[in-house]
C-alpha cells in the first residue's frame, strides 16, 4: 500500500488523481453521460435526477437502464413529465433492481408537481446561508417530493439523512448539478461547492479507509461526516472534487 509521509503528500496525491480522472473520457463509462446528451435545462436536470436514483450496481447496467428510461420518456423527459396523460403513464413498464414501474410512475407525478408548483428541482434543493452542508436541503426536498400521495414502497428510493443515511445517490446528483468541470454539469449556480458532500459508495469508502482518511467502516452519515471533514481540510472550497480520485482509484483497482 502506498505510504505518505505527510498530510500534504496525501493531498498532492489526491490532486494528481483528480486531474487524472476528471477528464471527458470519464463520461464515456459513467452514468453522467445520460444528462450530457440533453441541451434543455429541464431535460438535463430530470435525466440526471432519474439516472442518479438508479445508480447502484454495475455501471453498464445503470447506463443501459437509464437509456431505457429516457426512451420511455420519449427522450424528452421534461415534456413527457409535464404533458403525458394518465394512460401514457399507466402503460410504463420498467425495472432496475428494486426500482420498478410503480416507482417511476410516482417519480413522474412528483416531478410534475415540483416543476409546476415549486419552480423546478433547483428551487427545492435551495440551501440556506447558515447551513454548511446539504443535508437540511435534502431533507426539505424529500418532504416536498413525498408531499403528494405516494406508494409506501417508493420511500426507500429517496434516502433520508434524518435516518443517518449518507444519501449517496442524491449527493451524486447534487455534485453533477453544482460542480462545473470536465465531467460535472455545473448547471446550478446558487449552491456553493463548499457545501457538497462526497457520494459515499463501496469504492470511495474502501479507498478512504486505505488512505486513512476515515476510520469508520459503516456507510452512513457519521462516516460521511468524517470523510467530509478530511476532504475539506484538503480543499475547503471544493472538497468533493476528490470524489473523482477516490472513486477512480477504487473502480479501476489502482490502489
Amino acid at each position: 500500500m502506498k505510504r505518505f509521509n505527510s498530510k500534504n503528500d496525501l493531498k498532492n496525491f489526491l490532486d494528481e488523481m483528480y486531474t487524472k480522472y476528471n477528464t471527458e473520457s470519464f463520461i464515456e463509462k459513467d452514468p453522467i453521460q445520460i444528462p450530457h446528451k440533453f441541451n434543455l435545462r429541464e431535460d438535463i436536470e430530470i435525466s440526471a435526477f432519474l439516472t442518479s436514483i438508479i445508480s447502484w450496481g454495475n455501471r453498464k447496467m445503470i447506463i443501459n437502464n437509464a437509456n431505457k428510461m429516457m426512451s420511455i420518456l420519449g427522450n424528452s423527459p421534461y415534456d413527457f413529465i409535464i404533458n403525458a396523460n394518465e394512460k401514457q403513464i399507466d402503460r410504463i413498464s420498467f425495472v432496475h433492481r428494486t426500482f420498478n414501474s410503480d416507482d417511476l410512475k410516482f417519480f413522474i407525478y412528483s416531478l410534475k408537481n415540483i416543476y409546476l408548483n415549486y419552480g423546478g428541482l433547483e428551487q427545492v434543493f435551495f440551501s440556506r446561508e447558515n447551513e454548511d452542508k446539504m443535508f437540511e436541503s435534502i431533507s426539505r426536498f424529500r418532504d416536498i417530493f413525498f408531499s403528494i400521495e405516494f406508494p409506501e414502497r417508493t420511500l426507500k428510493h429517496i434516502s433520508n439523512p434524518l435516518k443517518k443515511s449518507s444519501c449517496k445517490r442524491i449527493n451524486m446528483f447534487i455534485r453533477w448539478m453544482v460542480r462545473d468541470c470536465n465531467v460535472d454539469l455545473g448547471l446550478w449556480k446558487n449552491i456553493p461547492t463548499s457545501k457538497l458532500s462526497c457520494p459515499l459508495d463501496t469504492h470511495t469508502l474502501r479507498i478512504s479507509q486505505k488512505l486513512g482518511i476515515v476510520k469508520r467502516k459503516t456507510n452512513d452519515l457519521l462516516t460521511l461526516n468524517e470523510l467530509d471533514k478530511s476532504l475539506r481540510s484538503f480543499d475547503k472550497l471544493d472538497p468533493v472534487k476528490y470524489d473523482f480520485a477516490l472513486f477512480g482509484l477504487g473502480v479501476e483497482n489502482e490502489f
